[in-house]
């Protein structure tokens, strides 16, 4: 028997932050079959989601399918739930999971993060940070990442994300639950690489925001974008990540939406900076979080930490300090050194540019041949 259109057949699944990513997300769930309930901060807009069907704040003019739910109660929306997705800004969440720790610590519910970002202080991924704070198996825990700009997604154009875990059946589980007909999903086990990827993307996005913001054109953007994925790409790899993994939807793929969009609140956050707004009032004039901004300081100890040179984010913390002219940041973003250098072009390899030609290539034949429910990235 076909089941009604209101009862969905999917998982129970709920999504904590109602933002415009985890509404969209939310909606990508609920278009795949899964019964989803939101759960909002402000009980006005969790009113708005379970009656209206609308995020009038943060996804104007989108109507969210009928079967979502919403609710300002955390206890409510996590009653039942088999998957938990985690949409909260980075730099809140461990706040967030103690609230929430009472709830699902103890089940066996997946626990999935929407989140791109590395906690100040700790400079732990947010899945590092989610283990320690609901102290569970990390195979219960996935995250998901790629080049996935909200309001497009909530617009029904097709993209393409990855779901990442160390247990492959967890990442399978989420990758069957968040698919539609416009949006697919690979899995991979590289939890390193791929909350990486969505994490450096968000700096190199703003280093592309302030030469925008400046007025320099595709040239230095080209470059900032080609020479921005070496740099993640090393400081992924000197992370323990797998290189492939900043070559596929994770790395590339989300560095060159981000990179290029203006929905992109990282490239909005770097075009303001650019145009000479200091960093307070670029975060007063954003609305929502930015997350390459609070990024910027825990990857560079990182970096430091692993002796690994970002030259590029170097520079964007510079602007964000008040100690460069945004005009001065394009030319010397590879180097202070007058000596020529080889062109690496992936993690330390000088291979005349082979490297980032695969890479694009696989990003393009990720795109053309996502048809399956859950493949391998």
């Amino acid at each position: 028997m076909t089941p009604k259109r209101n009862t969905p057949a999917g998982p129970r699944v709920a999504v904590i932050g109602a933002g415009s990513w985890g509404t969209t997300f939310g909606k990508i769930l609920a278009d795949g079959g899964a019964q989803v309930t939101m759960w909002a901060r402000r009980a006005e807009l969790a009113h708005e989601i379970d009656e209206a069907k609308r995020n009038s704040r943060y996804l104007p003019g989108i109507n969210l399918p009928r079967t979502m739910a919403a609710t300002h109660e955390l206890s409510s929306a996590l009653d039942g739930a088999e998957q938990v997705y985690l949409s909260v800004p980075s730099q809140s969440l461990r706040e967030n999971l103690k609230a929430l720790r009472p709830l699902i610590a103890s089940g066996d519910a997946k626990i999935v993060s929407l989140m791109k970002g590395v906690e100040r202080g700790s400079g732990l991924r947010m899945s590092q940070v989610i283990q320690q704070e609901l102290r569970c198996d990390p195979e219960r825990i996935a995250v998901a990442s790629g080049p996935n700009l909200a309001l497009e997604i909530a617009r029904e154009q097709p993209t393409a994300a990855v779901i990442s875990s160390l247990s492959r059946e967890t990442a399978e589980v989420v990758a069957r639950a968040a698919r539609n007909s416009y949006f697919r999903t690979f899995v991979n086990t590289d939890v390193i690489g791929t909350e990486f990827g969505g994490v450096l993307k968000n700096l190199i996005a703003v280093a592309i925001g302030i030469v925008d913001g400046v007025g320099y054109g595709e040239n230095t953007k080209a470059s900032i974008i080609t020479r921005g994925l070496v740099e993640m790409t090393d400081f992924a790899v000197a992370n323990g990540a797998q290189p492939e993994t900043l070559q596929g939807l994770a790395g590339l793929g989300d560095l060159i939406a981000t990179c290029q969009s203006p929905l992109s609140r990282n490239n909005t956050a770097g075009r303001l900076l650019g145009q000479g707004y200091s960093f307070q009032d670029v975060v007063k004039q954003m609305q929502q979080t930015a997350e390459g901004l609070a990024s910027v300081a825990p990857v560079l100890q990182l970096a430091r930490e692993a002796d690994i040179d970002m030259p590029i984010v170097e520079q964007v913390k510079m602007v964000l300090d008040g100690k460069m002219d945004p005009r001065d940041i394009a030319p010397h973003l590879t180097t202070d050194d007058d000596t020529p250098q080889g062109e690496r072009t992936n993690h330390g390899q000088a291979d005349g540019g082979g490297a980032l030609r695969r890479a694009l290539q696989r990003a393009f034949d990720q795109f053309r041949n996502g048809g399956g429910s859950a493949r391998r990235d």
